[in-house]
């Protein structure tokens, strides 16, 4: 039998190749998702996992309202219902409250017409667009790989205008975790934003983990702050102005380590320690090798284990009484990946002249029921807004949900 010519050898070696990968793709496992990303071998079998949000939303009537607590003399309701997965919250010069999505495609505009309130969907089919913004007449939407504006929308919710792109290409491999962002117009008019890890624990890449800016006129770019795992809240000091921050520490290091953190960038260029350094004293166990956390700036303070803190603001309003002016109001959405759950609440920070943390705690409770159970929760704070008569309204994704807390001496 003839040899087989160089043509053919080739030939035959190409089939053969393509076969093999084919094969090997095939009997490849599939890829975990990102959340299950940095897991030990002796968490394999873990049954702990995120909580997914009613996405068609809840009717109030249905929910246990009474289990809401707040300190005396506030009051906390329903301010509207019917907002499917209600996450991030801004507030538009008439009043109109507009509301995203993370995992839908929607905004949603919500119009309060002498006591009731009327929910309009004025933005559809938008990928990720958990970020939102208002400033001067424009409404500023961060999808998961673009920011976008659509000027004069208060004036034309039922025939909003054309989207005008201030940037795009923010994800550009398309990045399997932590992509959704959080967007607020700073002090220096130019638009902050989130980008997270791509993972767990996980080296990030160009700009990602880390919170950029970009000017919405010109379309520059710049990172403000690096290491930061995944922020998904943040607001300016009223007097220093100073950028302050919410962060989620990794996951499936243990029960009750690392903290998230509330931390305070004081110039830009700061780096707080992902994936090295966790909660500002922990090196991490694969990352952390040959590095010191002294290296990175660490958190104002610890939040508790994987309570996930989402929205915060700054209170300057004069309902509340005025020790609270000043003070820090956020929405802890809650623990999955713990055994004993914890958060699912509204957190208040106080702050001294100084600038320093004074006392931190709950200051609304309720919707954790049963730390134990799968879900153990019956809502979930994402963010808080403050009205123009100086009341809090926040959102709840679980429900589909926004309520406001107000403040009056019996």
């Amino acid at each position: 039998m003839p040899a087989p010519s160089f043509r053919t050898s080739k030939l035959l070696t190409s089939v053969l190749c393509m076969l093999f990968a084919a094969g090997a793709e095939a009997q490849a496992p599939a890829a975990p998702p990102s959340w299950q990303q940095g897991k030990t071998p002796d968490q394999a079998n873990s049954t702990l996992h995120p909580f997914a949000p009613h996405m068609t939303g809840r009717s109030a009537k249905e929910l246990p309202l009474d289990k809401l607590k707040v300190p005396a003399g506030f009051k906390v309701e329903v301010w509207a219902e019917g907002v499917p997965e209600a996450r991030s919250l801004a507030l538009g010069d008439k009043g109109t409250v507009f509301v995203s999505n993370r995992i839908g495609k929607n905004v949603y505009a919500v119009v309060d017409k002498g006591g009731t309130r009327e929910v309009k969907t004025i933005l559809k089919g938008l990928n990720a667009p958990n970020g939102i913004a208002f400033s001067k007449g424009t409404l500023y939407v961060a999808e998961r790989h673009r920011i976008t504006r659509y000027d004069g929308i208060e004036g034309a919710l039922d025939n909003p205008p054309e989207a005008k792109v201030v940037i795009d290409g923010l994800d550009p491999q398309n990045q399997p975790g932590h992509f959704w962002k959080f967007l607020a117009m700073g002090p220096d008019r130019k638009l902050y934003f989130n980008v997270g890890a791509p993972g767990n624990i996980v080296m990030p890449g160009y700009f990602q983990a880390s919170i950029s800016r970009v000017d919405p006129n010109s379309g520059t770019m710049d990172t403000y702050a690096m290491g930061v795992r995944n922020s998904v809240g943040f607001d300016w000091h009223p007097k220093t102005k100073q950028l302050w921050f919410t962060e989620h520490g990794r996951d499936w290091l243990s029960d009750d380590s690392p903290s998230d953190e509330l931390n305070v960038a004081t110039r830009k260029g700061q780096n707080f320690g992902y994936p090295y350094c966790h909660q500002g004293d922990t090196l991490d166990p694969e990352f952390g090798k040959n590095r010191s956390c002294s290296e990175f700036t660490p958190p104002v303070i610890k939040l508790g284990a994987h309570v996930a803190p989402l929205g915060m603001r700054f209170y300057t309003g004069k309902m509340f009484p005025a020790a609270y002016r000043n003070n820090i109001f956020m929405a802890r959405h809650g623990s999955w990946n713990r055994t004993t759950k914890q958060g699912y609440d509204i957190y208040r920070v106080v702050l001294g002249s100084n600038g320093k943390v004074q006392k931190s705690e709950p200051f609304l409770t309720g919707f954790l029921t049963d730390e134990k159970a799968d879900p153990p929760m019956w809502g979930r704070p994402v963010d808080v807004l403050q009205l123009k008569d100086g009341s809090l309204l926040f959102s709840d994704d679980y429900n589909g949900i926004l309520y406001r807390i107000s403040y009056g001496k019996k």
